[in-house]
């Protein structure tokens, strides 16, 4: 059985997010979604919030799909989910540049896991939850980026902050 992690923090889940899990799904017997937290970044979501969001998102898809959260090294959670592949999105050449120096010292962590790179749709190419949150926060329409669920729970949390910060 041939098993495939693919991490992020999904802060919110997007469409090129879903783009990337519709298609990772088909590469592999089982594909295990690691909704993580990142030190770099801070979520407007909480990790129950995502994890329930992708669970939510990815109901219907084809495939044998599992999301857990993790807090560790990718490489351990990799290797604790028994996989042989790192699923990775791509969307422009600076993603590339960023993905190819993790996938190096991810290699070097265990070369027993590959990283394998799926190009995002070209309609979907510019989309990042960052970008979306700093729209969704400036009172634009995020509508084109992610579900219809996934706009109402981020227009939901830039109210309760809205509120929080008056």
């Amino acid at each position: 059985m041939r098993t495939g992690v693919y991490p992020g923090t999904f802060d919110p889940i997007t469409r090129g997010h879903m783009d990337i899990i519709r298609r990772g799904a088909k590469l592999v017997d089982r594909l295990v979604i690691g909704v993580t937290t990142n030190p770099s970044k801070s979520p407007m979501f909480s990790i129950d919030e995502r994890m329930a969001m992708v669970l939510r998102e990815t109901v219907g898809i084809e495939g044998d799909i599992e999301v857990v959260s993790f807090d560790s090294l990718l490489m351990d959670f990799a290797e604790r989910a028994g996989a042989s592949m790192i699923i990775r999105g791509l969307r422009a050449v600076a993603d590339f540049e960023y993905e190819y120096q993790m996938a190096g010292m991810n290699q070097q962590l265990n070369d027993r896991i590959e990283t394998v790179f799926l190009m995002a749709d070209v309609s979907l190419q510019p989309i990042a939850s960052r970008l979306v949150k700093e729209i969704a926060l400036y009172g634009g329409a995020i509508r084109k980026f992610v579900s219809p669920a996934v706009e109402v729970d981020v227009a939901r949390r830039v109210s309760e902050i809205g509120r929080k910060g008056s």
